[in-house]
């Protein structure tokens, strides 16, 4: 189940145009145990399946890779840490979009300019950018920058971070955060003194609204969202379509 929602997540942000080539990654904790799936290193996100992804251990070791194309270390760094800093956490995305970029570098981070801005308002933490994510000692800084309660992140010249118990909530949050930056450059292109910010108890009070009853519907939104690609059929993994196929010819019934 976890596999499939993760692929089901790397083919929603193909659709959303959340993809950056065959970089950046979507990660699930394998349930029970100290291992994580993440992406192969060469794959379109349109490509990934639930038998494609590949299984890490908690040192970036490979466990299982059906495709032989190994994981970006990168990812690992990033993933590992956040995974191993906060252990409740199941599922971490991560975004180099044109409006999420945008945002990461300017000045005043993510405004609240609209209602989408305060789903991560009272949430949202900023690690300072450090180079490409290649060296393991940064993972001690990004960690504590992310915090113990955070669920979103703005990697400052770099990009976006959503964490979730599931990846449907990792997905919702990365959509909202995504859609606000994309609003904000929107926003701004008229200049600063043209734009209406929300006033900071107000932000607090949606923040607070998005928490409770009727705010973000996670489970119905991430339930809309997969049937959307059942309809398109976009789920078919080949691989297990093909392995079913020859255990039926094999039993014979």
């Amino acid at each position: 189940e976890v596999r499939c929602d993760l692929a089901a997540a790397y083919q929603l942000a193909h659709l959303f145009r959340w993809t950056d080539l065959i970089f950046t990654h979507f990660t699930a904790r394998v349930p029970g145990t100290r291992h994580m799936l993440i992406n192969p290193y060469g794959l379109m996100f349109d490509e990934i399946t639930a038998s494609t992804l590949v299984k890490i251990d908690e040192e970036g070791d490979v466990i299982e890779d059906s495709t032989g194309l190994g994981v970006n270390h990168a990812g690992f760094v990033i993933h590992g840490c956040v995974h191993a800093a906060r252990p409740e956490v199941n599922c971490v995305i991560h975004t180099h979009t044109r409006a999420g970029v945008a945002v990461s570098a300017q000045k005043d981070g993510l405004l609240a300019l609209s209602q989408h801005a305060l789903r991560t308002f009272g949430m949202l933490t900023y690690h300072d950018y450090e180079g490409i994510a290649l060296e393991l000692d940064e993972r001690t800084r990004l960690a504590r920058d992310l915090g113990p309660e955070s669920k979103a992140m703005i990697l400052r010249n770099h990009g976006l971070l959503s964490l979730g118990g599931t990846v449907g909530e990792a997905f919702e949050l990365m959509y909202y955060l995504d859609t606000a930056c994309q609003i904000q450059i929107d926003a701004l292109a008229g200049g600063r003194n043209t734009v209406i910010e929300i006033s900071e108890p107000v932000a607090q009070k949606g923040y607070q609204q998005f928490q409770g009853p009727g705010g973000a519907e996670v489970s119905k939104a991430w339930t809309a969202l997969v049937r959307m690609l059942d309809g398109g059929g976009r789920l078919l993994d080949v691989a297990v379509f093909m392995s079913l196929i020859k255990e039926f010819e094999r039993s014979g019934s």
